[in-house]
């Protein structure tokens, strides 16, 4: 329940309202001031004067939109003016913005004449790359969109009609699919004749419902052939039927029903009255023409959506909008047109059927979310809906020749949307491509566990890696079963029925029984440890790296792997290795896991181990050893070891950047570098840094995680002969798929120096 003290302290609280305009170059300088504006500004003008087009080059024009109303038809509060629609119109702003990385500026007209409209948004064509035309009362708006949409050479998008047909549209398509039911066969009927309901409608017949089975319902009944009241040609081109009847009356034997109109209006006899697995679209806001609490007590073979995020299948056009402008943008589209709506339908549709990512699934307080009656289309929160439904647009605007700007490589495209996801996208989306040129035999000993089957999935779908389960089988395809997972290409090992599991008794006790290890307890382990049978894959040749430790705690996954195989040629010392990935920056963070009071001798190597890691991730290292000290500024034994340790590898490794014992602001401000300590070898800021103990590294990794806004990917365990990569217990699947991947490069590195 939202107050409204709560709600007016958030819109005014600090800077009154939801938007700010922030310059995306220096204006620090008198350079930059003359950079920005006088005289520097002189010759992007020129060019743009020279050749149009230019602007997209020099201005922001192809990431702008404009956010449009007059305030006539404003959320549920109906004609309220051009004012008083403000605070919607920066809310639609900031979704652009966090949803699509899209600029708006927001405009109210302040006019009911739609040809005034109609003027005044050509005249701002030349800042825009796109218009967005919201909250315009029916019919005037299907006038003004179809006219601007003539006259302007920039996309045009009235999101009161499209947006809502677009995101039914995709619930329509998956709901026919679990109801059996076909498109050109359905009875569909629309309440509500407004500019939401009309374009539903009219999309609805583009996907395939027949004109003559879809019946438009209004506040006077049905909109019928020969009708005189209220009428008006959008409404004409939809007349079905020759005679006034209610819509209880028109709801009788519906497949299909879509309310796009008000409150309370259906009654549960009504929903007693329709076909056989009906699809119930109570939109209504914010409150259904009927509560979903009703419609399921009287039916439970319906399958419902509202616009409702406390219900099931929540028709919330933030799903449309924000990713059809950035398709649309991308390829300085001259229009948004039925193909490029339609494209974005079926990657909505699409997209539900996938696995959901256990981010999306926080969001919505850990609820199990699959493909079924109660997930029907994507929920807004989820990050993949940008580079599914932006691909598929852009793609629609190419194909059917509205682009200005073809895209020619759409896995690019793709890329180039990751990285407006964040920082921690485009950094994992270029190891996942290093590792699929070479995927490898990656083994999850946890072979029944739900998370790495599912990240198992994503890993054989993106090409990463070739799984290997350990576990029993009947379980495993069970569990995949359960989990509507398909897996093929997937490699089931069941110790009790594996071929080579007598060579790996025998190996595994020739190798331990000096270790105290029996025949008996050999063939113990190999059949019911997983973690050592894992290993003994690896050390035998059958698999090149062991991805686990999702339900156990780290030394029981990690032990058996460091008793079975040897560490790296000229290594004396195992470490843990994290990836932290911040806004802007990359780094790595080093000893995390393992070592809690590590020698000068093991940071040196620890040092050593890491920059090889983080070579073959191609970044060049420049290390920083640290301590509470600065260069020897407090004699200690502590700093004096982390002292030691950098002139070790100075001399073992003259070929890396290094410098320390220093402090961490020290490490990562250029300032301090190269004017308090102009001396140092590293000049530039570190992106490795080095702890000078286990208590050191841990708590800021886990710091910065938690607190700094970090993702951290890892543990990395350097410093092996062999890719041993041990999972957080509360990792998710986005974390193993992205572990594996580091997994992958670890085994092509090590393959590569044999």
């Amino acid at each position: 329940m939202i107050r409204k003290e709560d709600s007016l302290l958030y819109h005014s609280q600090d800077r009154p309202g939801k938007i700010e305009v922030k310059s995306s170059k220096p204006c620090i300088t008198q350079r930059d001031l003359a950079m920005a504006y006088t005289p520097g500004v002189a010759d992007p003008c020129r060019e743009i004067e020279q050749d149009p087009d230019k602007a997209y080059d020099y201005t922001v024009r192809g990431n702008l939109v404009a956010v449009i109303t007059n305030g006539t038809a404003v959320l549920g509060l109906g004609d309220i003016g051009a004012l008083a629609g403000k605070p919607v119109m920066e809310g639609k702003g900031v979704l652009f913005k966090r949803f699509a990385d899209i600029d708006v500026f927001d405009l109210e007209l302040d006019t009911h004449d739609p040809d005034a409209i109609i003027q005044a948004v050509k005249l701002l064509e030349p800042t825009f790359g796109g218009i967005n035309l919201e909250d315009i009362k029916a019919p005037e708006c299907f006038y003004i969109e179809e006219r601007l949409k003539e006259i302007m050479n920039i996309p045009v998008f009235h999101d009161d009609q499209h947006g809502t047909a677009i995101i039914s549209g995709a619930a329509l398509l998956n709901a026919l699919e679990l109801q059996g039911k076909k498109i050109d066969q359905v009875k569909v009927v629309f309440s509500g004749a407004g500019a939401a309901g009309i374009a539903s409608a009219e999309l609805y017949i583009k996907l395939g419902v027949k004109r003559e089975n879809l019946y438009l319902v209004d506040s006077k009944g049905l909109v019928y052939k020969g009708r005189k009241e209220g009428m008006n040609p959008y409404k004409e081109r939809l007349a079905n039927g020759d005679s006034p009847l209610t819509l209880a009356e028109v709801m009788k034997g519906a497949d299909v029903f879509a309310g796009v109109s008000a409150a309370d209006l259906v009654s549960k006899d009504m929903v007693r009255s329709m076909a056989d697995k009906p699809i119930l679209f109570a939109m209504a806001n914010p409150d259904p023409e009927i509560s979903y609490h009703d419609a399921v007590s009287v039916r439970d073979d319906l399958i419902m959506a509202t616009g409702r995020s406390d219900y099931p299948n929540q028709v919330n056009n933030v799903l449309g909008f924000p990713f059809i402008f950035r398709g649309a943008l991308d390829v300085r589209a001259r229009a948004i047109n039925d193909e490029m709506k339609i494209a974005a339908v079926h990657s909505l549709a699409k997209l539900a059927k996938e696995d959901v990512p256990d981010s999306v699934i926080k969001a919505y307080a850990g609820q199990t979310i699959k493909f079924g009656p109660e997930y029907i289309i994507p929920k807004p929160f989820d990050p993949r809906t940008l580079i599914w439904e932006a691909s598929a647009v852009a793609k629609a605007a190419v194909e059917t020749g509205v682009a200005r700007l073809p895209i020619t490589d759409w896995d690019a495209y793709r890329d180039c949307l990751e990285r407006r996801l964040g920082r921690s996208q485009e950094v994992m989306r270029g190891i996942i491509h290093k590792a699929k040129r070479n995927p490898k035999r990656i083994v999850f000993q946890e072979g029944t566990e739900p998370k790495i089957l599912r990240a198992c999935q994503t890993i054989i779908d993106e090409g990463i890696a070739r799984p290997i389960l350990i576990g029993n089988r009947e379980k495993i395809l069970a569990k995949i079963a359960e989990l509507h997972l398909e897996l093929k290409g997937a490699e089931i090992v069941d110790p009790q029925t594996f071929e080579r599991t007598e060579d790996y008794i025998k190996e595994f006790h020739r190798f331990r029984s000096r270790k105290g290890v029996t025949r008996h307890e050999a063939r113990q382990f190999m059949l019911y440890n997983p973690n050592y049978f894992g290993a003994m894959m690896v050390k035998m040749g059958d698999a090149d790296g062991i991805v686990g430790g999702v339900s156990q705690h780290y030394p029981d996954t990690i032990r058996p792997a460091l008793q079975m195989l040897p560490l790296e040629k000229g290594t004396t010392v195992i470490a843990g290795l994290y990836m932290m990935i911040f806004a802007k920056d990359v780094l790595f963070f080093a000893d995390t896991t393992v070592n809690i009071e590590p020698t000068a001798e093991q940071l040196a190597e620890i040092a050593i181990c890491t920059a090889e890691a983080v070579k073959h991730l191609d970044v060049e290292p420049r290390i920083a050893m640290l301590s509470f000290s600065n260069f020897g500024s407090t004699r200690h034994p502590c700093s004096d070891k982390v002292a030691r340790a950098t002139q070790i590898v100075k001399e073992r490794r003259p070929d890396l950047t290094i410098d320390g014992e220093m402090q961490p602001d020290t490490a990562l401000i250029p300032e301090i570098l190269n004017t308090v300590y102009e001396f140092n070898s590293l000049r530039d800021k570190a992106n490795v840094l080095i702890f000078p103990s286990l208590d050191a590294g841990n708590i800021a990794m886990r710091l910065l995680r938690r607190l700094g806004g970090a993702t951290a990917i890892g543990p990395i365990l350097i410093g092996v002969s062999k890719a041993i990569h041990v999972l957080q217990r509360d990792c998710d699947v986005e974390d193993i798929v992205n572990t594996t991947s580091l997994a992958v490069i670890d085994a092509q590195e090590h393959e590569g120096r044999k």
